[in-house]
């Protein structure tokens, strides 16, 4: 894309300190990953300012910067210097986070072929991506964000990834701010978007799950009456979610025509029939049978065959924290990237519906970002846990407590508490047994899968 193109494309303008403003093949917001050629896009953090590192950008081989008013008409940055001394290009505009959002919808705008999909909800968003990425893969080139960059700066970020040969692009959207949802549906303006459930992630930025679903809803707003919105038949918020939506909305679960007999294969995963096509999806658990579901929700209305979704299932697989089984001498289920109470407790279900041949160890971490809900969420967790199957309980970190106070009132189940890793990690060592299961299930922060190496030592 021209540098001219994006300055005019987010109301700012170019200083030009070489012969042509030329272009640029990638964008980046940090100078670390930039690569040459690329736009250095300086955004004003809480903690850094992306303006400090100009100097760094322009050394890497950056085409141009993108910079705010502000900082470029302040003497104390220098940024004309720098870009003179480099024969640089500078695009200057008045919100450098804004103009990245608005240079990112004008860039897929130039696709109009391109099949755009919006995936977002409390839980289970990157799962149904993949999945559903897999399945349009089959017959088309299908795009989707990398990571986790489905973020206000990451959307856009990943927007910039699309290319020509592109004909469908698959985008998570993820959210823990008021608003957030509804400038990166106005970044990708989705023909297709679905939501996986209203949960209780990040309930302590939003309050409670009604003001969540509000924001879920968001990824509708840009619909004008053509598109599609999928959202669960058995989500408690479903009807609040179609209501008012522009476009054709389309209930998805266990009842669509389409779907077959179910077998649970445990471990295994699931055998789906779709169509009359039988497929062995190797992720267990309900709530992965869930996000297969939306995947060939979306992958149906986006016109795949049933072939394809078919093929799509039986190419899915785990990805790193989600549901991953680990074997070895014990059997490790590392579902730990991340948990709120509703996944939590699908977490705890699969591994209490699971045939195992030893002992379960279910190895629970904080759930964060839950706010003045934290203490109750734990103390239900707390209760849910006494019910399960588990052979040991080991919960980690502060926020647990009041799940340790329930065990500690009425449970039948061993259990352990403790704030500190290396603690953690000794009593494991010296309670595990050949042949156990172990669950290990937290928030990132929490960073469970520190676990693993002590868990199975010397790989699975």
């Amino acid at each position: 894309m021209l540098l001219t193109d994006l300055a005019k494309a987010v109301g700012g303008y170019c200083q030009v300190f070489r012969d042509q403003p030329g272009t640029f093949s990638s964008v980046s917001v940090d100078s670390r990953t930039l690569e040459p050629g690329g736009l250095f896009a300086a955004l004003i953090g809480s903690e850094r300012d992306g303006h400090r590192f100009a100097e760094e950008a322009f050394a890497k081989g950056a085409s141009g910067i993108l910079v705010a008013r502000s900082r470029w008409e302040d003497p104390t940055f220098e940024l004309e210097k720098t870009a003179l001394r480099h024969r640089g290009v500078v695009i200057v505009t008045d919100n450098t986070l804004q103009a990245l959002q608005a240079g990112a919808a004008y860039y897929l705008s130039t696709f109009p072929e391109l099949l755009k999909i919006g995936i977002t909800g409390s839980s289970g968003k990157t799962t149904v991506k993949e999945i559903a990425r897999g399945m349009l893969n089959q017959e088309r080139k299908t795009f989707a964000n990398p990571g986790n960059l489905n973020s206000e700066t990451g959307l856009p970020l990943a927007a910039f990834m699309v290319r020509p040969f592109h004909e469908a692009g698959i985008f998570e959207l993820g959210m823990n701010r008021p608003g957030e949802i509804e400038e990166i549906t106005q970044v990708l303006k989705p023909h297709i978007a679905l939501i996986t459930n209203i949960g209780s992630a990040h309930i302590g930025f939003f309050g409670s799950k009604q003001k969540i679903g509000e924001e879920k809803k968001r990824v509708f707003s840009q619909y004008t009456g053509s598109e599609i919105a999928l959202i669960p038949e058995d989500e408690p918020f479903g009807d609040f979610l179609a209501e008012g939506v522009r476009g054709k909305v389309v209930r998805y679960g266990f009842s669509m025509p389409e779907l077959g007999p179910l077998s649970n294969l445990g471990a295994e995963g699931w055998k789906i029939v779709w169509e009359g096509l039988s497929a062995e999806f190797r992720l267990p658990g309900m709530h992965n049978l869930r996000n297969a579901l939306g995947a060939a929700a979306i992958a149906k209305e986006a016109g795949a065959s049933p072939e394809a979704i078919r093929e799509g299932l039986r190419a899915a697989r785990s990805i790193f924290g989600r549901s991953e089984i680990l074997g070895g001498r014990i059997t490790l289920i590392r579902d730990c990237y991340n948990a709120n109470p509703e996944s939590t407790a699908a977490a705890i279900a699969m591994c209490d519906a699971l045939d195992v041949r030893g002992r379960r160890v279910y190895v629970i971490g904080s759930m964060l970002e839950l706010g003045d809900a934290s203490a109750e969420a734990h103390a239900a967790l707390g209760r849910r846990l006494e019910s399960s199957k588990a052979d040991l309980i080991c919960l980690f970190g502060e926020e647990t407590l009041p799940a340790e106070a329930v065990l500690r009132s009425s449970s039948r189940i061993p259990y352990f508490h403790t704030n500190n890793k290396e603690v953690l990690s000794a009593y494991l060592t010296n309670w595990m047994q050949t042949g156990d299961t172990v669950l290990l299930k937290g928030s990132r922060g929490c960073a469970l899968e520190g676990l693993t190496d002590v868990l199975l030592p010397g790989g699975c």
